[in-house]
């Protein structure tokens, strides 16, 4: 007789939980998402040195303090870059790219790094939205050619944004081997919704 009364109570138990589990989903059916690609041009800045620098050192190991170099293998940098519409860093501001990237070069007179950036934008018609980027840079001289093009991956955005992913291609403007400083030209590709 016990046997027969925990079966229905069994059933009972479980069938008066599921809706309270049931609970924090909605069933909603998906709508059709439309992918929109866009394509941005902008420049950015890399300032590591001065009296208002956008890059700072945040750690690097001991044993890189020999090499002479703007940026020793294992550094660490923490950056906050403007983005403006010309090659100028006077031109206008029209966002800025923040986050972080490791220097990896083991020669001194190259710079290869792996980059994770948002590049958010603070006005115009993508005011408050943003992608990131997280890529290798692949190694290159401290002062490159102006010809040579690099690429990079974007992994993500928001607002405007939202689920990009894609590729930047980029072109330094101004480089000096001697301050660390640069400027990058951008033409970004990106497949959103």
């Amino acid at each position: 007789m016990k046997k027969q009364a925990i079966f229905p109570w069994g059933m009972i138990f479980c069938l008066a939980i599921a809706p309270v589990y049931g609970q924090y989903y909605e069933n909603v059916k998906p709508r059709a998402m439309v992918e929109k690609v866009t394509r941005l041009h902008f420049y950015y800045h890399d300032i590591p040195v001065g009296n208002n620098p956008t890059t700072v050192l945040i750690a690097h190991a001991n044993i890189t303090d020999n090499f002479f170099s703007p940026s020793p293998f294992g550094s660490l940098y923490a950056m906050n870059d403007p983005l403006t519409v010309g090659p100028d860093l006077t031109s206008t501001v029209i966002g800025n790219a923040q986050g972080m990237y490791i220097a990896l070069s083991h020669d001194p007179a190259k710079f290869t790094a792996v980059f994770y950036a948002d590049f958010g934008f603070t006005t115009g018609r993508f005011n408050g939205s943003s992608f990131s980027l997280f890529s290798r840079y692949p190694p290159t001289d401290y002062v490159p050619s102006p010809d040579t093009i690099r690429e990079m991956a974007i992994v993500g955005g928001r607002g405007a944004f939202r689920m990009a992913k894609g590729f930047a291609l980029l072109r330094a403007t101004s480089s000096n081997a001697t301050t660390g400083n640069a400027s990058l030209e951008f033409n970004v590709t990106l497949y959103h919704y």
